[in-house]
């Protein structure tokens, strides 16, 4: 019997067919999973952009809605490549996010920067998910000697990261700082529920960037 450095060598290399078989499974299951993400994201990042504030946040999701349409042809194409019906799996994680992001826009008061911030942060939280899954879909695309795909996993992997950094220099920018004026020129006025249980100060940190 191999020794467990052999097996993890194997494993690594691709040498191990019953690996390779159980990782290929693995990458249709992540690949339905992040297709299905991305549907749900596009019609998000609608609702998201309707609700914004001001023209440069809405700009910002829907031009990366626009983006996400064409990854998710991207992913369509993918399924050809591997010779895989185009299916969906369904995901509780983006699920979830999609669901904060609703949250924010109804605990804030239409209209105002604190809701294009708190936007923000939502967006944000989606495009971490989405670089985790695409990084984690690229390594196994890697070992599996997916070239193609991998190519085109690359290529949504680099957009996601330039969305997320645009996000943050978009908020460095002006949200955060015209949210705390808003605030501070009318307390408690971005909270339409003025529930404490879902106060937020964007002078944390956290995605904002500060």
């Amino acid at each position: 019997m191999a020794s467990l450095a052999d097996r993890i060598t194997s494993f690594f290399n691709g040498s191990d067919s019953t690996a390779d078989e159980g990782l290929r499974d693995l990458f249709i299951s992540e690949l339905k999973s992040v297709y299905y993400a991305e549907k749900r994201i596009v019609n998000a990042l609608g609702e998201q952009a309707e609700a914004s504030t001001t023209n440069e946040v809405r700009s910002a999701f829907l031009q990366h809605q626009d983006q996400s349409r064409e990854q998710v042809e991207r992913l369509e194409e993918i399924f050809r490549i591997i010779g895989m019906k185009t299916e969906e799996r369904s995901s509780h994680a983006i699920d979830g996010l999609v669901s904060d992001a609703r949250i924010v826009i109804s605990d804030t008061d239409e209209g105002s920067l604190t809701r294009d911030a708190g936007l923000i942060i939502a967006a944000q939280k989606i495009e971490h998910y989405e670089i985790a899954i695409y990084g984690s879909l690229l390594t196994l695309a890697h070992v599996l000697d997916f070239t193609q795909s991998a190519e085109l996993l690359e290529k949504t992997l680099e957009e996601e990261k330039e969305t997320d950094r645009k996000l943050t220099v978009l908020a460095e920018s002006f949200v955060n700082k015209q949210a705390k004026e808003e605030e501070e020129q009318h307390p408690g006025s971005h909270h339409s529920s003025r529930h404490p249980a879902h106060t937020t100060d964007v002078t944390l940190g956290g995605p904002l960037g500060v």
